[in-house]
Order: C-alpha cells, then structure tokens, then sequence
C-alpha cells in the first residue's frame, strides 16, 4: 500500500498542545457540580466543600465555548444562593468573587473559541497547500510497489526540508529522494520547485543524470533570486526498466539505498557527484549505476535523518542491521517498525525523516 508518507499514529500534538480535550476533561465541570452538591445534601451537617464549585466555570473554559460557560457560572451562582444547599453561606463578598470569576470565564472562553476557529482555518490552509506540495504515494506506478514515511523535524508540519516522488514516463518509472537546506515550511518552496523539475524531467529527460541536471539549473535558478544564494540539496535517483528487472540508479551527495533480497540488506554504493545547486555539477557529474533485480527484492531509500541519527552515546543508527532484522515484514510494516525502532534508539529525532521503500513486481511482469 502506497498511503500518506506524513501519517501520524494518532494525534502526536496532545491537547496541551492544541488538540481537542479528551472526554474526562469536558466531563469535570458537571460531575464536580454533581458531586458537591450531592455531598452536601447526603451530610447532615455542613460539609463546608461549597468553595470547589468556584473552580468549574474555569473548567469550562478548556472544553467548552462562551455560551456553556455562561450557564456553568449562573448554575454556580444559583446553588451557592439557594439556602437548601448550605453551600457554605457565601456572603456578599465571595459571591461578588464568584460572578467576577465566572463572568472572566465567560470572555476567555470567547477569546479561546475564536482563536481555535483561527488556528483551524489556518491549519486546514496549510495541510492543503503541504498536501499539494507532497501528495499521498499511489500505491503502485507501473510495475513498482511504493510505501513511504515521511516526520519532519519541526513539529505540527507535515512537511519539511526532505521530498520524495514516484512518476512513470516515457522512459520507465522514476523516483527521487531529496533533501533540501533547511527545515520547516521555509524549506516547503524549494521542495516544491525541485519536485516540479523532476516531474518535467521524467517526462523530457532521457536519462538519469539529464534529469539530475534539470533539478541542479532549477535549483540555482532559485539561489540566484534569493537573499541568501548558498542554497543546496542532495538527491538520489532510481529509474526502473519497463519489465523492472534492472534500476539505475545515481546520486548527488545523498545516502546511499539498499537492496533487501533473502533476509539481507546490501547498501548499493555509486560514486556520488556534488549536491545540486552548487555549481559543480558539470565539473562532477553524478555516476550512474546498473544493478539486476530478481523476484522478491526491495529497494530501501532513506534521508540523512535515519542514517546519521546517534544515540547518547554518539553512536549512528545501525540502519543495516535493522533492515535485515526488519526484511521479512510487508513495506508498511517494515517503514513502521524500522521508524518506532528509530525513536527507541535515539530518544528523540531532530532532523526530517525519510523513509520510501520501492517493491518491483519482476515476478507479475515477466509472468
């Protein structure tokens, strides 16, 4: 399955962090109503625990909008005032406190509704131009199987500095994996440029390193009309034969991929040539490398995310000996225990990560 490379399992934000309250915060206003005033009414003599309902009208305002608080704090107002309660006979003073609590209560839950309703409308603008920038992967183009995962460093994004792509064209199907200077949505631009470039050149380059020109002209095109023109990226890109029984494959200045066949991952080195943008690319063109599939085998592209992740000790992420731990698993699942595995490992992750495994179906085609 193809599906959305920026999945999230859950909502990572908390709701501390601007997520939807869960269920028992939105039910303590009314169950502490209920309880203090049932405690009050069982007790034959005056508990004196009238005081707490003086907090509910506040917890209305992480659940509830305006209105719903508004009613909270007259609820309140009315039991401390209805001597059948004997919630503590509030004199004038406390009950002045009270209503200028509850009225509080009322314009922050106004202030707080209306700024959800602005982070939404915002959050909702940004995922659609994010999701335009970086579409879900089909699950297959051609005869290759995709899977991607993608975590951008900078949280609440769901992209960053790093782009992956699979299109078919006249001359086989191609994919690149990239990463661009720089993370977060200042990045989100130049991922777009290089992604359209590559797109074009699927469709008029005849081969790799062609097309990895395309993406090195469009990126200094870009530096050139920017404040700050030391604008880079590194890639790497695959192109499968039509019976995708061979890739070729090059790179410029990106980690290497891996080929997962019997239980092993092999790392497929090539001389890399400069990362775009930098001027060199016709000093040192990238080199192009041949390598012959076989039924069953995967290709495992990642970013420098994945690869130079280090533990507290300073140590890199074994990601060799966690593909072959991880090469009997279905590419979701592999992409999904290799990511978690990755969070294990070192804790927490600062840089954009990466993950895009291609299946050729050597076996359905030659069949």
């Amino acid at each position: 399955m193809g599906g959305d490379p920026r999945r999230r399992d859950g909502d990572e934000r908390g709701w501390l962090r601007g997520a939807p309250p869960p269920r028992w915060v939105r039910v303590l206003p009314p169950v502490l109503l209920v309880v203090v005033c049932a405690t009050e009414l069982a007790s034959r003599r005056p508990v004196d625990i009238g005081f707490l309902l003086g907090v509910v009208p506040s917890l209305a305002v992480l659940s509830y909008g305006p209105l719903v608080t508004a009613v909270y704090g007259g609820i309140v107002v009315v039991l401390l005032v209805v001597p059948a309660f004997q919630l503590n006979h509030p004199g004038n003073t406390d009950l002045l406190t009270i209503v200028f609590i509850a009225a509080l209560s009322v314009v922050l839950a106004l202030v707080r509704s209306r700024r959800d309703a602005d982070l939404v409308t915002v959050r909702t603008v940004a995922e659609a131009a994010q999701l335009a920038v970086l579409p879900p992967l089909p699950e297959s183009v051609g005869p290759v199987r995709c899977v991607g995962l993608y975590r951008a460093a900078q949280r609440e994004t769901l992209v960053g500095g790093d782009f992956f792509d699979v299109r078919d064209g006249p001359y086989g199907v191609r994919a690149v994996m990239g990463d661009v200077q720089g993370h977060g949505l200042q990045a989100v631009g130049t991922v777009a440029s290089l992604l359209g470039a590559f797109r074009e050149s699927v469709l008029d380059q005849r081969d790799l390193t062609s097309a990895a020109g395309r993406l090195d002209r469009r990126l200094i095109i870009d530096s050139a009309q920017t404040e700050h023109p030391e604008l880079f990226a590194t890639a790497l890109l695959l192109e499968f034969s039509a019976t995708a029984d061979t890739v070729r494959l090059t790179s410029c200045g990106h980690p290497h991929p891996y080929l997962l066949r019997g239980g092993e991952a092999v790392e497929l080195s090539v001389a890399p040539g400069a990362p775009l943008g930098l001027g060199f690319f016709k000093v040192s063109p990238p080199q192009v490398r041949t390598v012959l599939l076989e039924p069953g085998d995967r290709l495992f592209l990642g970013s420098d995310g994945v690869t130079e992740s280090r533990d507290a000790t300073g140590a890199f992420y074994p990601l060799a000996e966690r593909l072959a731990l991880f090469a009997q698993e279905s590419p979701s699942e592999l992409t999904t225990r290799l990511w978690d595995d990755l969070l294990q490992f070192c804790g927490a992750v600062r840089d954009d990560v990466t993950m895009l495994v291609l299946t050729p179906r050597t076996e359905h085609v030659t069949g």
